[in-house]
């Protein structure tokens, strides 16, 4: 290739790069923070659920997690439980020790409202994990969304 024609390609080439590198790199981005039911916990045995690496990994990171809204405890609720699978009653558990392994509370954003749905729904927001107990309701958690947004799916 002259000279010549390599100085007029090279311009269409730099473009080319860049756009190859900016979605490559939002397509990473966005598999990153997706996070699944089944990528929740390592292990269980008799002292109970550890965390995967990855959910330690991404721990106060925004993440998006795939479900289903349960019915709220309360319709003023200001969170709900998201779950691997429909489900028609709420999955309420008295202890972390009860924690069932398909679930996630989803704290919603101010002013978010909650609204029963069959359909599939993606929270995102911030994963916090760890035993948690909501001073308002009592309810205990294990692995929660925070100042999430919903989109129905």
């Amino acid at each position: 290739m002259n000279s010549r024609r390599l100085r007029r390609a090279a311009p269409l080439l730099a473009l080319w790069l860049a756009v190859a590198a900016a979605t490559a790199g939002t397509i990473w981005a966005v598999d990153q923070d997706r996070l699944t039911f089944t990528q929740l916990y390592k292990s269980v045995g008799v002292l109970g659920l550890k965390f995967s690496d990855r959910v330690l990994a991404l721990q106060g990171k925004p993440v998006t997690m795939r479900g289903y809204m349960a019915p709220p405890l309360k319709p003023e609720a200001d969170f709900f439980v998201m779950t691997k699978e429909p489900v028609s009653l709420c999955p309420f558990c008295q202890s972390d020790a009860d924690w069932p392994m398909d679930i996630v509370v989803v704290y919603l954003q101010k002013g978010a409202a909650l609204s029963s749905n069959v359909d599939p729904i993606e929270a995102t927001g911030r994963l916090e994990v760890g035993s948690q107990t909501d001073p308002k309701t009592g309810f205990v958690s294990l692995v929660r969304i925070v100042n999430a947004h919903l989109k129905r799916t």
